[in-house]
């Protein structure tokens, strides 16, 4: 395995942008500072043929003028928080309402807009990036300085490891995940790529997509992939497509800091998704307690790599995570960091092809 650094362009400050690629012997990733972003994966096949099975930008600039997070690190906190607004300890919280009234993925100043400070990480098993950035109290309209660690990992496996790691001085809401877009054809619909999942309940939400706190049985709903199916199969009976938090085998109502991981502990197996045509695979494993399943419904009509127009549902996202607008939801497990602990979230996403 090699890690591989190049330079992939400059922000108008005259700050350089880096593109880090790791290789093994059968498939790739590529990762930029720019963001925190996975900009590709590319399996290669027995016969030759390379898939890269996540969707992105070819050029920084596309990353810089992108609107839907592609690839992207997402916090402070992932997903939504209802009214855009938040109590702890006693003190009211304002963030910004960039998702109607709602904040959603950290508001305007987003992680996938910010620089990282990356490192190459090789230990003869595993190859990768770590990338690092402090934010700043009050970034975002959140509490606490908060020391990010984030790592992509591959080993010989074909298993790409992302750690979300974060300490803070001050008690905060936090929530990181991934915003990787795949299509495990490399093109077209995910309609016919078939799922199947280790979930039996999702979260209740309401119109615009803020829990209600109820979580409800998938079985027998358009909801229920608990048998393989295809994605596409019910997709219209659930309005535009999915954009709903599934629970994971890690729920437990009893366990406060389900959601929040504060120590490497086992992973649980979320889901496999299938590629019928191609034979390519993906199964997720994650110490997370939720994991939002969304299908592209809002990718209409943008350019993407080597000028190719994506449409909606042309690829699906598993974003690991807490519960969305934990902060606001008393019944939900924690998602505060307090100063002192460590929050150690890992997902794997693990290719067979």
């Amino acid at each position: 395995m090699k890690v591989t650094k190049s330079k992939f362009g400059m922000l108008c400050d005259g700050t350089k942008v880096n593109l880090y690629t790791v290789k093994n012997g059968k498939m790739s990733f590529s990762c930029t500072d720019y963001g925190c972003t996975i900009t590709s994966i590319v399996l290669n096949d027995e016969n030759g043929k390379k898939t890269d099975v996540v969707l992105g930008h070819s050029t920084l600039e596309g990353y810089i003028n992108g609107t839907v997070f592609f690839g992207a690190i997402v916090g402070r906190f992932a997903n939504r928080i209802g009214k855009a607004e938040f109590a702890l300890d006693g003190k009211k919280y304002q963030l910004d309402k960039n998702d109607g009234p709602n904040c959603l993925h950290g508001g305007f100043d987003s992680y996938n807009k910010m620089m990282w400070k990356g490192k190459v990480i090789d230990d003869g098993k595993l190859c990768g990036v770590r990338f690092t950035r402090t934010s700043p109290d009050g970034e975002q309209g959140f509490p606490g300085n908060v020391k990010l660690t984030i790592t992509y990992l591959l080993d010989e496996n074909n298993n790409l490891t992302c750690l979300y790691n974060a300490e803070t001085d001050k008690a905060t809401p936090i929530n990181i995940t991934n915003h990787a877009y795949f299509n495990l054809a490399g093109n077209g619909n995910v309609g016919e790529h078939t799922m199947v999942m280790n979930s039996t309940k999702r979260l209740e939400v309401n119109a615009k997509l803020i829990p209600t706190g109820k979580l409800l049985d998938v079985k027998g709903t358009p909801f229920d992939f608990t048998k393989e199916k295809k994605i596409g199969k019910d997709i219209k009976a659930v309005g535009v497509g999915y954009d709903h938090c599934y629970v994971t085998e890690k729920y437990d109502p009893s366990d406060v800091h389900c959601g929040l991981p504060l120590e490497d502990n086992d992973l649980v197996e979320f889901c496999t998704v299938k590629d019928p045509a191609s034979g390519h695979e993906m199964s997720v494993f994650t110490n997370m307690e939720g994991c939002q399943f969304y299908t592209g419904n809002y990718i209409k009509g943008i350019i993407g790599k080597n000028g190719r127009l994506y449409d909606r549902h042309d690829a699906f996202c598993l974003e690991t995570q807490c519960f969305p607008d934990t902060p606001n939801q008393t019944s939900f497990p924690s998602c505060i960091l307090e100063p002192g602990q460590k929050m150690k979230a890992k997902t794997v996403y693990s290719f067979t092809f």
